[in-house]
């Protein structure tokens, strides 16, 4: 073993900012953080990845030097990859390994996937759509960080003014948080046309919150008014699959979604709408719950304000 190695197996660089320990995933959010980091990824930890979260058990068998052989890499990619997957070591990883396949031993998921081909019949297609749809919550679940989560709550409820930033289906998603917030009397705006986002963003202050969603992390659009909100001193977020893409350098706090599985049939834009939108409504219970005195009184006002609309049948 190198001494390159030694050293990061020993966990003597590991940690957060400062040399503070970070605690790592649990066993049930590896198979999430893989889908997540793995695009990103090198190819040679590419393979690293796939094969824990392919065959945890068996990897969990293995030390540093036979999971390196297994998979055509060295020792040092193996244990990056356990650093990048959040763990200080690869002695933590096979803990977390070992953890995940005592996991499925006693609750195997269903043998399905998600391929959907041209002349499946519609009840395949129901039944397949559901359960990627499950995995895609379970994932964006167990990895999405509730400091971070907690942090954006904190600075929602107390924001003169959010503005939210997405183009394409991100854009539906940017859409139902701002008419989310509106509902509990919130100062919220979305911005799809990427002028009138960045003129916007010109006018956010400290005090005020810009958040951009996008899957990639790397669509224009959506980075360049969280740019000019970030160096305006607006509390920045980003709600991103990719959580070292472009977009994060100027977000504060940064919400990772899944990153789904592409069909020929199912684009990235329509899976990873289903992630965001849980985002979202976490955003939003959490702002609910923070100011529930004033939050609780406007809905009941918009409520009231549209019951005429629902039940206007009949009536003169």
């Amino acid at each position: 073993m190198t001494d390159e190695v030694k050293e990061i197996f020993a966990g003597r660089s590991a940690g957060g900012p400062g040399g503070s320990p970070v605690a790592p995933p649990a066993p049930a959010a590896l198979a999430a953080k893989v889908r997540t980091l793995a695009p990103s990824m090198t190819r040679s930890m590419q393979r690293v990845a796939e094969a824990v979260a392919d065959d945890p058990a068996g990897c969990a068998a293995l030390t540093v030097t036979g999971l390196a052989g297994l998979t055509g890499t060295s020792e040092a990619t193996v244990v990056r990859t356990a650093r990048l997957l959040g763990y200080p070591g690869y002695r933590d990883l096979r803990l977390a390994l070992a953890g995940l396949a005592a996991q499925q031993q006693s609750g195997r998921a269903p043998a399905i996937t998600t391929d959907i081909a041209v002349d499946d019949p519609i009840a395949d297609v129901v039944a397949k759509l559901a359960y990627d749809e499950q995995q895609t919550l379970a994932d964006t679940a167990a990895g999405l960080d509730t400091v971070q989560l907690a942090a954006a709550v904190t600075a929602l409820a107390g924001a003169r003014r959010t503005d939210v930033y997405g183009v394409g289906a991100s854009g539906l998603v940017a859409q139902d948080l701002t008419q989310k917030l509106l509902r509990i009397g919130l100062l919220a705006h979305a911005h799809s046309d990427p002028h009138l986002a960045v003129t916007n963003a010109v006018q956010l202050r400290a005090g005020d919150v810009a958040i951009a969603i996008t899957h990639s992390g790397s669509t224009g659009d959506v980075i360049e008014p969280l740019r000019v909100a970030f160096e305006h001193g607006a509390t920045t977020v980003a709600v991103t699959g990719r959580p070292d893409s472009p977009v994060t350098q100027y977000a504060d706090h940064i919400l990772t979604t899944s990153t789904a599985r592409e069909s020929e049939l199912r684009p990235a834009a329509m899976s990873s709408r289903t992630s965001q939108l849980l985002v979202v409504d976490c955003l939003f219970v959490g702002v609910a719950q923070r100011t529930y005195e004033s939050a609780a009184p406007a809905l009941a006002a918009s409520y009231e304000a549209l019951a005429h609309r629902h039940g206007a049948r009949g009536r003169p």
